[in-house]
C-alpha cells in the first residue's frame, strides 16, 4: 500500500470521531421526529457514494441505526472504500456493505432506497440524476452541481420521477438559523438592503503545477467521470481538486455555498439574480491551483444586493465574522458567525437579540423520504440548485474577466450602481491584500464584466460566450442530460 501523506493520515484518523459524533447527533434528533420502525423490513437501505472526508458524516448518519442501514459503499479509491466498508460492518453487527468502484453496479440493486452523495463536485449532478432515474431518493452534497445547467437538470429529474432530493446545506435545518432568517424577513432590522456572505478561510499553496502519478489504488477513469481526460497536475490527489476548474468551483462553491445559500434565503429570493459581477485573483503565491483565492461577487436583485467575499489569505474578521453571513438593514444588522448562531444589532452596534440552535439535516431528509412530501424537506434540490448557481454565475464573470491594475479596477468598481457600497468593499479587499504583502502598486487583479441575466430562462442577456459556460462538454459515457432529456 502506498505511504499516506500526513494530511491523509489525519483525515482518516478523524473519521471515526466525526462519524460517531454525526451518529449521536442524528440519532437523538431524529428520534424526536419519528417513531422507530417496527421491524428490520422498515429500514431504509442506503448507498453512500464518495466516502472520504465529508462522506464520513454521511456514513455516521445512516450506519448502525434502527431506521437505516448502509448496504453499499461506492468510491473509485479502492483503499478508502474498502476500509470504510469494513468499519461500517463493525458498526452494523457484522452486516458489511457491498463495495464497488463504479456506482452503476450499485444502481442495479433494486433494494437500495437512498443514494447519499459526497463525491467531488464534478460528479454531483450525474450521480444524482442516475440515482433518480434508477428509482432512488437522493441526498447530495453542496454545491449540487458543477455548472448552472446541471443543477436545473437534477430538479427536472427529481420532479419527473417524483423523488425526494435533499441538498447538503445543513444550516437550513438549524433552529438558530431559521429564527434569524425569520427575524430578518419580518423586518427586525428594517428594510434589508444587502446580504453579505463571508468566506474568510486561510488556504495555503497546493504545490507546484506539474504532471504527477495517480495513486495505483484509484480508478482514475471513474474518478474523472464527466470531467475531461486530463493528466493529474496537482501534488495532492484528494481534496485539492477544489482549486482546479475541471473538478471544483473554488471556495465560492466549497465553503462559500453554505453562506451563499443563507444570504439568498434571507433576501427571500426564489430565483437567480438579474445581473452579476466579480473581481479578484489567485494572489500571494503561485501553485497548481486555478480558482480565485481572493474574490468578490455582487449579485444584483434590484433594490437589494447579495455580496460575497472570499479571502484565502490571512485576514481579520469583519463585524465579528470570518465564515458567516451579515444582513444589513435600514434599522440594524444581523451577524451570523457560525452554522447555527448569531446576533442582531441596532445601528449603534448594541446587541438586541441572539440566535442559537443546531438541528439534524439528515433526519429531516429521512422524514421526507418516509412521508413522500417535498414540502417536508428543509433544503429541496431546487433551493440547492439556485444557491449553487449563484456561485457558478460569480465564477463565470470572474473567468471572463481581464487583468487590470488596482487603480483602474477601483474606478470601474466605484462606478457600479448597486445598493451595496462597492467602493468600501473594494477598499477593504485591497487593504487585506496589502497586509498579506501583495504589492498593490504593481499587482493586477481580474476584473470580470457586469453580466445581465434572465432569471426566468436562466440564461445571460445578449452574451453568447457566457451562455456557453452555463454547461460544459462531457466525456462519454458520463454525459449529463440536456434540458428535457432527463
Amino acid at each position: 500500500m502506498p505511504r499516506r501523506t500526513r494530511r491523509e493520515f489525519l483525515e482518516d484518523s478523524m473519521f471515526a470521531t466525526a462519524a460517531a459524533m454525526a451518529t449521536t447527533t442524528a440519532t437523538n434528533a431524529f428520534a424526536q421526529e419519528q417513531e422507530t420502525p417496527k421491524s428490520a423490513n422498515d429500514r431504509l437501505n442506503v448507498a453512500v457514494v464518495g466516502v472520504r472526508g465529508r462522506g464520513g458524516s454521511h456514513i455516521g448518519a445512516f450506519a448502525g441505526r434502527q431506521d437505516t442501514q448502509v448496504t453499499w459503499v461506492v468510491d473509485p479509491d479502492r483503499n478508502i472504500g474498502g476500509d470504510r466498508a469494513e468499519e461500517i460492518g463493525k458498526r452494523q453487527n457484522g452486516q458489511s456493505p457491498k463495495f464497488a468502484t463504479d456506482l452503476r453496479e450499485m444502481l442495479e440493486d433494486s433494494s437500495v432506497d437512498i443514494v447519499s452523495i459526497a463525491t467531488p463536485n464534478h460528479w454531483h449532478a450525474l450521480a444524482s440524476i442516475w440515482a433518480i432515474q434508477a428509482g432512488k431518493d437522493v441526498y447530495v452534497e453542496k454545491p449540487v452541481s458543477h455548472n448552472v445547467s446541471e443543477g436545473r437538470r437534477i430538479v427536472e429529474a427529481a420532479r419527473k420521477y417524483e423523488k425526494i432530493v435533499q441538498t447538503g446545506t445543513q444550516c437550513r435545518s438549524n433552529p438558530g438559523m431559521r429564527e434569524a432568517i425569520k427575524f430578518v424577513q419580518d423586518g427586525g432590522i428594517g428594510q434589508l438592503k444587502v446580504a453579505r456572505g463571508l468566506c474568510y478561510k486561510r488556504r495555503g499553496s497546493i504545490g507546484p503545477r506539474g504532471e504527477y502519478k495517480v495513486p495505483p489504488h484509484i480508478d482514475y477513469n471513474l474518478w474523472l467521470g464527466p470531467a475531461p481526460e486530463e493528466a493529474l497536475t496537482r501534488p495532492q490527489f484528494h481534496y485539492d481538486w477544489h482549486w482546479q476548474w475541471s473538478y471544483g468551483n473554488g471556495d465560492l462553491g466549497n465553503q462559500g455555498i453554505h453562506q451563499m445559500d443563507l444570504a439568498r434565503w434571507g433576501l427571500g429570493e426564489s430565483k437567480l439574480c438579474q445581473g452579476v459581477f466579480s473581481y479578484g485573483g489567485r494572489l500571494g503565491y503561485e501553485d497548481a491551483g486555478e480558482t480565485a483565492n481572493t474574490q468578490v461577487v455582487v449579485h444584483d436583485y434590484g433594490d437589494t444586493s447579495l455580496v460575497f467575499e472570499v479571502r484565502g489569505l490571512n485576514t481579520d474578521a469583519y463585524q465579528g465574522a470570518k465564515v458567516g453571513v451579515i444582513f444589513e438593514g435600514t434599522d440594524g444588522y444581523v451577524v451570523m458567525t457560525s452554522y447555527d448562531s448569531g446576533t442582531a444589532f441596532d445601528l449603534d452596534g448594541q446587541a438586541t437579540r441572539t440566535f442559537k440552535g443546531g438541528g439534524d439535516h439528515f433526519g429531516n431528509f429521512k422524514k421526507a423520504v418516509r412521508s413522500r412530501k417535498i414540502s417536508d424537506l428543509n433544503a429541496d434540490i431546487e433551493e440547492g440548485h439556485l444557491s449553487s448557481a449563484l456561485c457558478h454565475l460569480g465564477n463565470i464573470s470572474y473567468s471572463l474577466g481581464e487583468s487590470t491594475g488596482i487603480e483602474d479596477a477601483a474606478v470601474s468598481v466605484g462606478e457600479m450602481n448597486a445598493p451595496e457600497n462597492m467602493k468600501a468593499t473594494f477598499e477593504r479587499t485591497m487593504t487585506h491584500l496589502g497586509k498579506n504583502d501583495v504589492a498593490l502598486e504593481t499587482a493586477n487583479i481580474t476584473l470580470g464584466p457586469h453580466l445581465k441575466f434572465d432569471p426566468n430562462s436562466e440564461t445571460f442577456v445578449n452574451h453568447a460566450t457566457a451562455d456557453t459556460m452555463l454547461t460544459r462538454p462531457y466525456r462519454a459515457p458520463f454525459i449529463v442530460p440536456k434540458a428535457g432529456e432527463v
